[in-house]
C-alpha cells in the first residue's frame, strides 16, 4: 500500500512544499550516513575475505556474497577472496568412489584425492566465483597458490594423541609471495585465491587449510581485516550449554579457549590468531547464512559474529550489545 499524502498545513510548510510525501526512503539515507565512519576508515586498505560454508552452495547466498564483495572494491577497499571447496570437494571424491576422511579438523588428501581437490578448487569453485563477481564489470582475476609462488608449502604432519600423524597431501604455508595479489590489487582487480601450493621440497601440490591460507595472507598483506565466513553465528561462549557468541575477544583470550574448541573451528580461530598477532588490526568469524553478513560487519555499529583483537588494543568496548569498534 502506498503511503497516504501528507496534507497537514504545518508539516507541508515546513516540508517546503505543497503536498509533500513522507520520505519513506529516508532509512536508506541514514543507514548510508551511518557507513561514512566506516568507509573513511577503511577506505585503501585491504581486506582478506575467506569464503566457505553454506554461502559457497546456496544460490543466493553466492550472489549476496560476490555483490558484498563488489560494494567493497567500489566502496574503495581492496578485497581479496581466498576460498576453499569442502562440499564440492566431498562431493565429487564420492563421484569417484573415494572416501572422505578427516582428522584433527583436516581432509585426509591421497595423492588420487589431490588431482580431485586440484580440480574442483581451480576448475569449478574458483570459476564460478569469478564468474559471480564479474557480473558487475571486469574485477575478479583467479588464481591459485601455485601461481606466481604465491603460496609454498611443506607436508603437514598434524600431532593426534601426542604423535605426528601423516595425513598425505595436506600442506602447511612455508613461504608467501605477495607479488602477483598487489600487481592485481594496484590494477583495481579482486583477486580470487584457490587454496593449494606447490611444495619446493618434493614438487608435489599440496592441499592447505582455506582459513589458514586466508590468514597467512593477510598477514603477509598487512591486511586491516581478516573475515572468515562459517555456518555458525560466531565463537559460542559455553556451546553446547549456551547459544551466546562472544562478540570480542583479545588475542590471549583466544589463545586460552582454543584448547577447547570444537575441532572444525580450530582452523579458523587458529587463523584469526595468527593474523592478529602478525600486524591484522581485527579478524572476524561471522555468520555466512547470513545474507550480506560483510556489509553488516564492516559498515553497521552493530556488526555480527566475533571479533578478535590484539592484545594492545585498548579501545572500551560494552559487553552487549556486539562490541562496537570505535572508528578511529
Amino acid at each position: 500500500m502506498s503511503e497516504p499524502l501528507n496534507t497537514a498545513p504545518a508539516e507541508n510548510a515546513a516540508a517546503g512544499r505543497p503536498g509533500a510525501r513522507r520520505h519513506t526512503a529516508l532509512p536508506k539515507a541514514q543507514t548510508l550516513v551511518e557507513a561514512l565512519p566506516w568507509l573513511t576508515r577503511h577506505h585503501g586498505k585491504t581486506v582478506v575475505i575467506k569464503f566457505g560454508g553454506n554461502a559457497m552452495v546456496d544460490d543466493d547466498l553466492k550472489a549476496a556474497f560476490a555483490q558484498d564483495v563488489v560494494f567493497l572494491r567500489h566502496a574503495g577497499l581492496r578485497p581479496v577472496v581466498v576460498h576453499g571447496g569442502g562440499p564440492q570437494i566431498s562431493a565429487q571424491l564420492d563421484r569417484h568412489g573415494l572416501v572422505s576422511e578427516f582428522r584433527a579438523g583436516l581432509r585426509v588428501t591421497t595423492p588420487e584425492a589431490m588431482d580431485v581437490v586440484r580440480m574442483v578448487l581451480a576448475g569449478q569453485v574458483q570459476r564460478e566465483l569469478v564468474g559471480l563477481l564479474n557480473q558487475h564489470g571486469p574485477l575478479a582475476v583467479g588464481l591459485t597458490g601455485e601461481d606466481a609462488h604465491t603460496l609454498s608449502a611443506t607436508r603437514h604432519r598434524p600431532r593426534i594423541e601426542g604423535e605426528l600423524v601423516d595425513i598425505g597431501r595436506v600442506g602447511e604455508i612455508t613461504a608467501i609471495d605477495t607479488g602477483a595479489i598487489e600487481a592485481l590489487l594496484a590494477d583495481g582487480r579482486v583477486p580470487v585465491v584457490s587454496s593449494i601450493a606447490r611444495s619446493a621440497d618434493d614438487d608435489h601440490v599440496y592441499n592447505v587449510n582455506a582459513d589458514t591460507a586466508a590468514a597467512a595472507l593477510a598477514a603477509a598483506l598487512g591486511a586491516e581485516t581478516l573475515m572468515v565466513l562459517t555456518d555458525v553465528e560466531g565463537l559460542y561462549e559455553d556451546w553446547p550449554n549456551s547459544d551466546d557468541v562472544i562478540s570480542r575477544l583479545t588475542a590471549s583470550e583466544l589463545e586460552e579457549l582454543l584448547p577447547s574448541l570444537a575441532s572444525g573451528m580450530v582452523p579458523k580461530m587458529e587463523g584469526c590468531l595468527h593474523a592478529v598477532r602478525n600486524g591484522v588490526r581485527t579478524a572476524r568469524v561471522i555468520d555466512g547464512r547470513v545474507q550480506h553478513s560483510i556489509l553488516l560487519e564492516i559498515f553497521t555499529d552493530e556488526g555480527i559474529g566475533t571479533m578478535v583483537v590484539p592484545d594492545d588494543d585498548h579501545r572500551s568496548v560494552p559487553a552487549t550489545p556486539r562490541a562496537q569498534e570505535v572508528p578511529a
